[in-house]
């Protein structure tokens, strides 16, 4: 049991000091009203602009969206392996070259079709 004793103080020290600073910042910080502070805003998307209120959102947004989610899921399946890797033999190597392979080329392919320029 001795050996969760520094972890337990790291995990109290991390909580006091959050809450301290935010405490400070409560105190401290200014306090000035701005409607525009208030404003619904969702990742560069005006509320005006959103689809619910008629408006027409991009097509890109959601292309970069999911593209950031097929490389972050290829960062849970990579991170274990790599850790394991000196376990594993020739097989388990060349299925995760296929995967790799298999990402990069959509990665390619969304990049030619344009889905990565932004205007």
């Amino acid at each position: 049991m001795s050996y969760y004793i520094p972890i337990l103080a790291m995990v109290i020290i991390a909580a006091l000091f959050v809450l301290v600073m935010v405490g400070a910042s409560v105190i401290i910080g200014p306090h000035r009203y701005n409607k525009s502070k208030y404003d619904v805003y969702e990742c560069g998307v005006d509320a005006l602009d959103r689809p619910e209120n008629g408006g027409r959102m991009s097509l890109k947004y959601f292309t970069i969206a999911m593209m950031f989610l097929i490389f972050d899921v290829e960062t849970i399946f990579l991170f274990p392996w790599a850790i394991a890797f000196d376990k594993m033999g020739w097989f388990l190597l060349v299925e995760m070259l296929l995967f790799v392979a298999t990402l990069l080329v959509a990665y390619i392919y969304v990049w030619r079709r344009g889905g990565l320029n932004w205007e």
